[in-house]
C-alpha cells in the first residue's frame, strides 16, 4: 500500500486556525532611543516583506484546502470566493500601506499602528487579544504537527504487527504526544531565544523548501499520467463506499464535471457544507497579510518595502491559489477532491515531498506565532498598560532580544498544550486576528476622517471607502465563521478596554478621538447659524467671572446646574500688560484651571485674559468667548461686599486646614497628582483691587452689549450636598421675587426681566439634581387694591401657559410701599411720570433707558423690603432669585446703586440678583 500523507491533522485545516504570519515585533513605544537596536542587518523588500507574507498566506492551506474548496464549491464558485476574499483583504492591505507610509514607522506591526492611532485602550485590548491568539495559534500548530508525525511514524494503538510499517516506531498516547509537542515547542523556543536573525534565516530555509514543494506540485500535474488513488479509511462513510477515485490528468471532461458546486458531507467534521462554511475555511487561508508590516523595525525603508512587498505577496498568492484550483478541477474527479484532501501528495512525482512541505510550513507557523507573541508581550510591557504586572517582560538581552517575554510566551504555550485538543478554540483565535484587521482599517479610517494635517501618507491608493469596506468585510467574516465566537471576542475586547481605561496610565501618544471631535465640532459650529436662533430653543449660556477659584467653589457647581446643557465658561482676568512681560503668563495657568474643572466635575470651558483692568478684561471675554452661535448670553459676577472670602478648595480637600496657597490633588483618571496653583484668598484687612464704580461699570457694559446679568451673593453658604441630599418628599425650596422691589411704583409682572427670572428658576428646577425642588413665586399686592385676585389669576394663567409649576404666594406690602411714598412726600408728579416713561423704555429696549429713581429710595424702605423677604422665607429656601434693576445712567450714582442692592440682599442666604434683557419664553409650540 502506498505511503500516504497524514490525515489526523485535517481537522486543523478546516477548523479556521490562525495563520503564522500575524506576529508583532513589538513597538519602540516611547521614542526611538528607548528601544534596543537590533544587531542584525536591515532587510529589504524580498527578505523582509515578501517571504514572510508568502509563508504566512500559504502555510498548510496550500496543500490541504485546495481540494476541499474545489470539490465542494466547484471551479466557478471557488474563483468567486477567492475574488471576494482577496477583495476584503486587499482593502485591509491598502490601510496597512497608508499607515506604514505616514512618516517613520516604529517596530510593532498591528499593535503599534492601532495603539498609536486609536489610543491605549483599544490598542491595548487588541494587543492582548493578539498576544493570546498567537499563543493559542502556536500550540495549535504544534499539536497539528504532532498529529501529522504520529500518523506517519507513530505506532497505531489498535493495530497488530502485521499491519505496522517499519517506519512506525514512535509510541502513541496522550503523554507521549505531549512529550513530542514539548520537544518541538522547545526547538521553537531555542530559535526565538537566540534572536530574530536566526528566525529570519530559518524562515528563508523553510521558504526554499515550500517553494520546491510547490514547484513539484505544479510539475506533477503535467508529468503524472492517469492513475487510481486509494482513498483514506477516514473518508469512507460506510463499508459500501468507493475505496478508490480517479486522477485523470488534465482533461476537458473532468474540468466540465468540476465547474459547478456539489456540497456534501465533510468527512473530517461530519458536517454538511454550504457556501458560507466553505468560504469561511477558504478565507482563513487568505489571511496573514501583516507579516511584512510586523517586520517594520528590521526593514531598511519600511515606507518603501511594506506597500510593494505586501501587494506583491498578495498578488502572487492570489495567482497561485487560482492556478491550483484550475489544475485540480481539470485533472481530478469530484469524488477524489471530496474524499481525499491530501490528493496533492498522492499525485506527486515523489509523494513524501508534500509531507515535507506540510511539516516545514507547520513548524514555521509555530515559530512565527511564538516570536510574535513574545514581541507583543514586550510591547505591552514597555507601554506599562497593565501597571507593574508585566514589568519583568521589559528585560532584554544585550542584542535587544526580549528573552523574558520569549520565556513567558513559551511557558503559556506549554500550558495550552496540556489541553491536548484545540479545535474548540481555533475559531475564536481566527476571529481575534480578524478583529485586529478590523481595528487597522478603523485606525486608517479615523485618521482619514480626522483630516489631521500630519496624516499625509505617500501611499495614496486608498480612501475612506476602502477602509469602510475593509471594516465591513472583516466583520462579516467574523460572524460568518462563528457568530457566537464573534460576540464573545467583541465582549472580551470591551472588557479589556474598560480594564485598561480605568487601571492604565495616561499616555502621551495623542488621541484620535480628539481630532475627530475637533473635526465634527468645527463642522457643526459652522452650521449653528445665529440668525436662526429662536426663543423656543433658548438656553442659558453663562460666563462666570472668577477672581479666585478658592472662594468660588460652591458657585461654580451651582452655575453648572443652572446652565441646562448650555455653554458654560469660567472667565478670569489677570492684571498686567504683555508689553512688560517676557512671555504670556496665562499659558502656565491653564493646567491648574482644567484640573480644577475635572475635580469639580463641571462641564465648563476655561477662558483667561490679560488686561490692564478688570473692566477691560471682562469686556474682552464678553467679546471673544465662544464661537458662532455658542456665545455667552449671561454674565454672572460675584457680589461686591465687605465679606472676607473663604478658601473652599482647601476645605473640600483637607477639612482640617483653614487656608493654604497650593493644593495637590490626585486625579481620578490616572491616579497621578495634579496641583492647583492658585493664590491665597484675600484677607479681610487687605484692600480690594476692584472699586465700586468699576464693578457697576462692568454691569452696565454687559447690559449695553446685550447680555443678561446675574449677581451671586452668599454662595459661600451654599452646600450642594446638604441641599440636594434631602428626600424627594422634602425637597428644597427655590424662591422667586419677580417684582422690581427697588422700583415700587412699577406695575405688573409680565416684563422681560421678570420672565427671565421665572425662566432661570424653571431651568434650575428641570435639571436632574433639582427636579424634586419646589418653586415658590411671591406676588406683592396692596390690600387696598381692588384687583388683587385679578393679578393673582393673571399670574397663574401665565404660569400655566408657560408650563411652569410653582406655588404662588400673595404678599401684602402696603406698609412697605406706604413708607416709600411717605418719604417721597411732595415729590412732583413729573418725577413719577418720568419714572414711568423710564420703566416703559426698559421693557421695550433695556439697553437704551435707565431708571432715575435711585436717589429717591431710602435705606429705611430698602431695609423694610429686605425684612419682608426674610419674613416670607420659611421654610428657608436653598436659593433666592431677585429682580436686579438697571444701573443708573449717571455714573455719580453708582455707589448709591450698589449700596441699595447690598441692603436689599443682605443676610438672605444664597441669592441671585438677575437682570434679564433677552426674551426667553413663549407660549407657542
Amino acid at each position: 500500500m502506498e505511503e500516504r500523507t497524514p490525515l489526523l491533522h485535517y481537522r486543523l485545516a478546516t477548523s479556521f486556525a490562525p495563520n503564522p504570519g500575524d506576529v508583532s515585533e513589538g513597538p519602540r513605544l516611547q521614542s526611538a532611543k528607548d528601544a534596543p537596536r537590533s544587531a542584525s542587518p536591515k532587510l529589504g523588500v524580498m527578505f523582509g516583506v515578501v517571504i514572510p507574507t508568502l509563508l504566512s498566506m500559504f502555510s498548510v492551506v496550500l496543500f490541504l484546502r485546495i481540494g476541499f474548496v474545489v470539490g465542494q464549491a466547484g471551479l466557478y464558485q471557488s474563483i468567486t470566493m477567492f475574488v471576494v476574499a482577496y477583495f476584503i483583504i486587499t482593502m485591509t492591505v491598502l490601510s496597512i500601506c497608508a499607515i506604514s507610509t505616514n512618516g517613520a514607522l516604529e517596530a510593532g506591526g498591528a499593535y503599534y499602528m492601532i495603539s498609536r492611532a486609536l489610543g491605549p485602550e483599544i490598542g491595548g485590548s487588541i494587543g492582548i487579544m493578539f498576544f493570546l491568539a498567537n499563543v493559542c495559534g502556536c500550540a495549535l500548530y504544534i499539536l497539528g504537527l504532532v498529529e501529522a508525525i504520529m500518523f506517519t511514524f507513530g505506532v497505531p494503538e489498535e493495530s497488530t504487527a502485521a499491519f505496522t510499517g517499519f517506519h512506525q516506531m514512535l509510541p502513541s498516547g496522550y503523554w507521549w504526544c505531549l512529550l513530542y509537542g514539548t520537544i518541538l515547542l522547545f526547538l521553537c523556543f531555542v530559535v526565538c531565544l537566540v534572536g530574530a536573525h536566526i528566525y529570519a534565516k530559518a524562515t528563508f530555509i523553510i521558504f526554499i523548501i515550500v517553494l520546491t514543494v510547490l514547484a513539484s506540485v505544479f510539475t506533477s500535474f503535467f508529468i503524472m499520467g492517469p492513475t487510481v488513488v486509494i482513498l483514506p479509511e477516514a473518508s469512507l462513510s460506510n463499508s459500501t463506499s468507493r475505496r478508490t477515485a480517479n486522477y485523470t490528468g488534465l482533461w476537458l471532461s473532468t474540468l466540465k464535471g468540476n465547474l459547478f458546486s456539489n456540497y456534501t458531507v465533510d468527512y473530517t467534521t461530519g458536517g454538511v457544507m454550504n457556501f458560507a462554511r466553505v468560504f469561511a475555511v477558504l478565507f482563513n487561508g487568505c489571511t496573514g497579510i501583516m507579516a511584512g508590516s510586523n517586520m517594520s523595525g528590521d526593514l531598511k525603508n519600511p515606507s518603501y518595502s511594506i506597500p510593494r512587498g505586501t501587494l506583491a505577496a498578495v498578488l502572487t498568492t492570489f495567482i497561485v491559489y487560482n492556478l491550483l484550483s484550475l489544475l485540480a478541477a481539470g485533472s481530478c474527479d469530484r469524488y477524489l477532491l471530496q474524499r481525499d484532501y491530501s490528493f496533492l501528495g498522492d499525485i506527486n512525482v515523489w509523494p513524501p515531498m508534500v509531507t515535507v512541505g506540510i511539516y516545514s510550513s507547520t513548524m514555521s507557523a509555530a515559530m512565527s506565532n511564538l516570536i510574535g507573541a513574545s514581541r507583543i508581550l514586550y510591547a505591552l510591557a514597555k507601554d506599562n498598560l497593565l501597571g507593574g504586572v508585566l514589568a519583568p517582560a521589559r528585560r532584554t538581552s544585550r542584542s535587544g532580544n526580549p528573552w523574558v517575554s520569549v520565556l513567558v510566551s513559551w511557558l503559556l504555550v506549554q500550558v495550552v498544550l496540556l489541553a491536548g485538543k484545540l479545535n474548540t478554540i481555533a475559531g475564536i483565535v481566527t476571529i481575534f486576528f480578524l478583529l485586529v484587521y478590523t481595528a487597522v482599517n478603523l485606525a486608517c479610517l479615523a485618521l482619514e476622517w480626522a483630516s489631521a494635517p500630519n496624516f499625509r501618507p505617500s501611499f495614496r491608493c486608498f480612501t475612506w471607502h476602502t477602509c469602510t469596506l475593509g471594516i465591513f468585510g472583516c466583520l462579516v467574516m467574523m460572524f460568518l465563521i462563528s457568530s457566537i465566537h464573534a460576540f464573545a471576542s467583541i465582549a472580551f475586547m470591551l472588557l479589556l478596554w474598560m480594564l485598561i481605561h480605568y487601571l492604565g496610565p495616561i499616555s502621551n501618544w495623542g488621541y484620535i478621538s480628539q481630532a475627530l471631535i475637533f473635526h465634527q465640532v468645527r463642522k457643526y459650529l459652522l452650521l449653528l447659524d445665529v440668525r436662526k436662533d429662536h426663543v423656543k430653543f433658548w438656553r442659558p449660556q453663562v460666563l462666570l467671572m472668577v477672581a479666585n477659584p478658592r472662594s468660588c467653589m460652591s458657585l461654580m457647581t451651582f452655575i453648572n446646574d443652572l446652565k441646562k446643557s448650555g455653554l458654560y465658561v469660567l472667565g478670569h482676568v489677570k492684571l498686567g500688560l504683555l508689553d512688560s512681560l517676557p512671555t504670556d503668563p496665562l499659558q502656565s495657568c491653564y493646567d491648574s484651571w482644567l484640573s480644577l474643572v475635572d475635580h469639580l466635575k463641571v462641564k465648563a470651558f476655561v477662558n483667561l485674559t490679560l488686561a490692564d483692568s478688570v473692566r477691560h478684561g471682562v469686556q474682552n471675554l464678553l467679546f471673544i468667548s465662544g464661537f458662532g452661535g455658542m456665545r455667552p448670553n449671561t454674565l454672572v459676577l460675584g457680589f461686591y461686599d465687605d465679606c472676607a472670602p473663604e478658601d473652599g478648595l482647601n476645605s473640600q480637600l483637607f477639612p482640617s486646614l483653614s487656608f493654604g496657597s497650593d493644593v495637590v490633588c490626585p486625579t481620578a483618571d490616572s491616579g497621578q497628582q495634579s496641583a492647583f496653583f492658585f493664590p491665597s484668598v484675600r484677607r479681610s484687612e487687605e484692600s480690594k483691587y476692584l472699586q465700586e464704580e468699576e464693578y457697576v461699570s462692568i454691569i452696565a457694559d454687559a447690559v449695553k452689549m446685550g447680555k443678561n446679568v446675574a449677581l451671586a451673593r452668599y454662595f459661600n453658604q451654599f452646600s450642594r450636598e446638604d441641599v440636594l441630599g434631602h428626600q424627594i418628599s422634602a425637597g428644597p425650596f427655590v424662591d422667586v421675587w419677580p417684582l422690581n422691589l427697588l422700583h415700587p411704583d412699577s406695575h405688573g409682572y409680565v416684563n422681560i426681566c421678570s420672565l427671565f427670572l421665572l425662566q432661570l428658576a424653571c431651568v434650575l428646577h428641570e435639571t436632574r439634581a433639582w427636579n424634586h425642588a419646589r418653586l415658590r413665586l411671591f406676588l406683592c399686592v396692596e390690600a387696598g387694591c381692588t384687583l388683587p385676585e385679578d393679578e393673582e389669576m393673571k399670574l397663574r394663567k401665565m404660569l400655566k401657559e408657560l408650563r411652569i409649576s410653582a406655588q404662588v404666594q400673595t404678599v401684602v406690602w402696603d406698609q412697605v410701599v406706604a413708607m416709600h411714598w411717605q418719604r417721597q412726600g411732595g415729590r412732583e408728579e413729573e418725577d413719577f411720570l418720568q419714572n414711568e416713561r423710564s420703566r416703559q423704555g426698559e421693557d421695550q429696549d433695556g439697553t437704551q433707558m435707565f431708571p432715575n429713581n435711585t436717589s429717591h429710595l431710602t435705606d429705611e424702605y430698602i431695609c423694610a423690603v429686605n425684612n419682608l423677604i426674610c419674613c416670607h422665607g420659611s421654610p428657608k429656601p436653598a436659593v433666592r432669585f431677585l429682580y436686579l434693576p438697571h444701573p443708573p445712567a449717571d455714573t455719580r450714582y453708582y455707589h448709591v446703586y450698589l449700596h441699595q442692592v447690598d441692603l436689599l440682599s443682605r443676610d438672605l442666604g444664597p441669592t441671585l440678583l438677575i437682570h434679564g434683557i433677552t426674551p426667553v419664553v413663549t407660549t407657542d409650540f
